[in-house]
């Protein structure tokens, strides 16, 4: 703790020797260089040391950081009181912050796999516990995989303009086989999704709950309709599907894919 508070108070005295006494910056660019610098020094590796946070101690010593930052952005006078400028600018606690980094970092190692159960009560590995009793959502993983590739799809993204579809009276020649329309949506109820197959007469909508990105759900369509193919077991030789997504078009034609939907 005494480190980071270190290196936390020289970046400070840093920035003022830079910038003088009132910085001689607009708010908004300080408090950038405070949250998109210095903050973050504070909170690296959270994860690890964010039960030192819980001390009294430490908790004076985070504070004596913010106070030096919320004074230098402001230019006010040292008489000034803490939690008035700390209103004024809209800070967080900063051991607060800290929490809130560990946790994310334990939720995204959980979501990649890379989480150890060894000691879930103890220690800084106790904080992903703390995360999923204050709220059940958090069992759930995120959208995020380790990078994958695929070198070799096996389907073709094209992408079409407007005029395209507006200057005939049918489909572009891009468009051939099995044609099925998606579309995906999000409301204040929840995400749904829609498939129709013109040629076959088939269409499908469902929801998928109140957590489900648009995103998610317009992928979720396209591989409805891959089901949906494999089950028939159609001897059509081609087949399209239109989406009005460029978001999912692109993921799928992008080599790189962190999305486990994508994969």
């Amino acid at each position: 703790m005494d480190v980071k508070v270190g290196k936390a108070q020289n970046l400070l005295w840093a920035c003022r020797r830079a910038y003088g006494v009132a910085w001689c910056l607009r708010l908004r660019v300080v408090h950038w260089l405070y949250v998109s610098i210095i903050r973050l020094s504070v909170t690296f590796a959270s994860l690890i040391w964010w039960p030192g946070c819980e001390m009294f101690s430490a908790k004076k010593k985070l504070s004596i950081i913010q106070r030096l930052a919320c004074l230098g952005i402001r230019g006010a006078k040292r008489t000034t009181p803490t939690n008035v400028v700390k209103a004024l600018i809209c800070l967080p606690l900063l051991e607060l912050v800290v929490h809130s980094e560990a946790r994310s970092a334990a939720h995204r190692l959980l979501s990649l796999g890379c989480w150890s159960y060894l000691h879930p009560t103890r220690g800084h590995s106790s904080v992903l516990m703390r995360l999923q009793q204050s709220d059940p959502i958090f069992y759930m993983v995120v959208n995020v995989i380790r990078p994958a590739f695929n070198l070799e799809p096996k389907y073709r993204v094209t992408t079409l303009t407007r005029e395209d579809w507006t200057k005939r009276t049918d489909a572009p020649p891009a468009v051939k086989g099995l044609v099925w329309f998606t579309c995906g949506s999000k409301t204040r109820k929840g995400t749904g999704v829609g498939v129709y197959g013109r040629a076959v007469g088939r269409r499908f909508s469902f929801t998928l709950g109140r957590y489900a990105t648009v995103f998610q759900a317009e992928i979720y369509c396209i591989l409805t309709f891959v089901y949906e193919i494999q089950f028939q077991n159609r001897s059509e030789k081609h087949a399209s599907i239109c989406s009005d997504s460029q978001a999912a078009l692109y993921a799928l034609q992008a080599v790189r894919t962190t999305s486990p939907v994508v994969q």
